[in-house]
This record gives structure tokens, sequence and C-alpha cells, in this order.
């Protein structure tokens, strides 16, 4: 088990709000930190883990690009858990998100916080 402090960070804005690119930032300063970072994605955030989506997404002039905070994430090996009736309503398979995303129910995100972990949500 980790002993590093936890966070997750629930997105639920997606390509057209820019409350997206501070969440993503939150969580690219909690890695910077050294915090063990999670991230869930529930209604319209679900769409940044669409494949192609965040690859030209630019919220925030004075943020990094979404590309780079959102590779970061996945390049630090966050968990990125997806709600699943969130993601079928928008048409979604798992085919249609990039790899390594957790179709899961919020469960897994009650869980995390019975293990301790913090929560923000944007």
């Amino acid at each position: 088990m980790s002993t590093k402090k936890k966070v997750v960070v629930l997105i639920s804005k997606g390509m057209d709000d820019e409350r997206a690119s501070v969440a993503w930032s939150i969580a690219n300063g909690g890695i910077k930190s050294g915090l063990e970072v999670s991230i869930f994605l529930v209604s319209s955030g679900v769409d940044w883990v669409r494949k192609g989506a965040y690859n030209h997404a630019h919220l925030n002039p004075k943020d990094p690009s979404m590309k780079d905070m959102i590779e970061t994430v996945l390049h630090n090996e966050c968990r990125i858990m997806v709600c699943p009736p969130c993601s079928a309503v928008r048409g979604y398979t798992p085919d249609d998100l990039i790899d390594n995303i957790e179709l899961v129910g919020s469960t897994a995100l009650h869980q995390l916080i019975l293990d301790g972990a913090e929560t923000i949500s944007i």
C-alpha cells in the first residue's frame, strides 16, 4: 500500500468550459507535489479521454496545453476512471477511449475516499 497522500480530482467539465483546464492543472500540480493523483471523469468530462479529443484543445492561454496536461497524468500512470453511464450516453465504447482508462462506477471513487483520498470536484 502506498504511503503517499492521495487526491482524486473529479472532473465534470468538458471541452467548452475553461474550468476543465483548471481541473487538469490541479491534477498536474498534485503530481508535482508528490501526491498520488487519480482522476474520475463524469458528465462532459468524459469527452477528454475520447481518442484524439485533447490533442488540439487549449482552453486557457495561461495554462499548458490540454494535451500536455493530460499526457502528464498518463505518463505518471495516474488512475483515470470514467463513469460508465456518462460514457454510454455519449455513444462511447471502450474502443473510443484512450488506453488505460477504467470504466468504473462511483464505488471505485468511494473506495479511494475510504482509503484516505481527499477529493477536489470541478
